[in-house]
């Protein structure tokens, strides 16, 4: 036999087992043998054989291989995707058709041929092996039907952004685990996409798992999955996040919500590159592309003791830091004018943009939530305004205390327009000119300013 797999074999004659038991067992992985139907449901889930060799009669003289039928019907309410191959002693085309119309795979007459036996079984082992390909494709198809085949959109024209996508693009050839480290809303979710889609992974599936929201005691069967039976919820089987994933990218994203013991699970699977269904005793490959992000201090955080240095080495092949929206400049108005189009549109307003002041003020602000917050606050001014501009008192921003303000309260008119000018310049990442328009002043004017505060 060419192929290996786990044989259970059920018959009422330990004769008939002991006999087949010699003959498979140097040809197939393991063999398990029972003379009572009542064990099949234990040896299914326990076992998990590949191949069922089932007797169709268990009572002294009985012919009609009813019992047969009848075990053929649990096996199959148990696992609908299970081999059964047929044997008995009293065989003939009518019972042949019969159980092949009731499920069977095949049909083995007593006494057996060898070398038909061992085809008959490599050719139903390699059945159940497609049929379990068969179903992890399914799986992933339904996943590739709901990804958005778009280019990621990353709007950005900052130094430290050009950065990012430079860093991007020089990872499109490569398979390396990313760790992405940024604040909440900074888009580490966005960047995480545009690793996928411009990967050789790209065809294959995206899988996401936010860890800050599953439950510790799902993470397990979240991300591993779990057979039928392995909690007292689980009705049927089902296939793991990493599972599906399988020839494509898993995106843990804040990883650093982690528990200690669930981090030194994830840490085995990557290191061995197989995983275990929970209920199941037998563990499958995996090939996947790790990309993993948080907002937590991960090496903070490892100095505390409370993430696994081993697991940090093995998820930041490379480190992609996203800078926060406050330090990007003028990319806050290229993102506000991008929502506005967006939200226009989708609430039917006629709204033709920001005014200066409008600009002034989005600029002026801190943005503590990043991106997300300035897309829900261009949402919500959208939403609200009835104005074809949009002006300052259309945003309804929660003022941001400075910690030097929190500290002493600065009154000197010096200390002040230095410290207005060199805000300015960290927003427009030292533009002049977008610095200038921030100011209300003139390019010249700042020269002078700047030149004059020795700054």
């Amino acid at each position: 036999m060419e192929t290996k797999g786990k044989i259970l074999i059920v018959d009422d004659n330990e004769d008939v087992l002991f006999a087949l038991n010699l003959l498979l067992e140097p040809h197939v992985e393991k063999v398990k043998v029972t003379t009572q139907p009542s064990r099949i449901e234990h040896f299914m889930t326990t076992f998990e054989p590949d191949v069922i060799l089932l007797d169709m009669n268990f009572s002294r003289d009985a012919i009609s291989g009813q019992e047969g039928f009848d075990c053929l019907e649990q096996i199959l309410s148990i696992d609908s995707e299970a081999v059964v191959i047929f044997m008995t002693a009293y065989s003939d085309t009518e019972k042949a058709v019969r159980a092949i119309k009731a499920g069977a795979t095949d049909f083995i007459p007593k006494p057996w041929e060898k070398e038909k036996l061992f085809v008959t079984l490599s050719s139903a082992i390699k059945l159940r092996q497609s049929r379990r390909e068969i179903k992890n494709l399914q799986a992933q198809v339904e996943v590739l039907s709901r990804q958005d085949k778009e280019v990621p959109m990353m709007i950005g024209e900052s130094k430290v952004m050009q950065e990012v996508f430079k860093t991007i693009r020089k990872l499109s050839e490569t398979d390396a685990n990313i760790l992405i480290l940024g604040e909440n809303g900074t888009g580490k979710d966005l960047v995480a996409r545009s690793l996928r889609f411009f990967s050789p992974r790209q065809q294959a599936p995206f899988i996401t798992i936010d860890l800050g929201s599953v439950p510790e005691t799902l993470f397990e069967s979240e991300l591993f999955g779990y057979e039928k039976g392995a909690f007292t919820d689980a009705r049927k089987a089902k296939a793991g996040r990493m599972e599906v994933a399988s020839g494509g990218t898993l995106f843990l994203d804040e990883i650093g919500n982690l528990s200690l013991a669930m981090q030194s699970k994830l840490l085995t699977a990557i290191e061995k590159r197989r995983i275990s269904r929970l209920g199941s005793t037998k563990s499958q490959p995996i090939d996947v592309r790790l990309i993993c992000a948080t907002n937590s201090d991960i090496r903070q955080m490892v100095e505390e003791g409370n993430f696994r240095q081993d697991l940090l080495y093995r998820i930041n092949t490379i480190e992609i830091r996203i800078p926060p929206l406050r330090e990007r400049g003028n990319d806050i108005i290229l993102l506000a004018d991008h929502f506005l189009q967006k939200y226009a549109h989708k609430y039917k307003k006629e709204i033709l943009g920001l005014t200066r002041e409008a600009k002034q003020k989005l600029m002026k602000y801190e943005w503590p939530g990043n991106v997300r917050e300035l897309q829900h606050a261009m949402e919500r001014a959208v939403i609200l305004s009835q104005n074809a501009w949009m002006r300052p008192n259309d945003f309804m921003l929660t003022p941001v205390v400075e910690k030097n303000d929190a500290v002493k309260e600065i009154l000197n008119l010096e200390e002040l327009e230095a410290h207005a000018v060199k805000r300015a310049m960290k927003l427009c990442a030292g533009n002049i000119s977008g610095a200038s328009e921030l100011l209300g002043i003139t390019r010249y004017q700042l020269y002078r300013k700047i030149e004059k505060l020795g700054l």
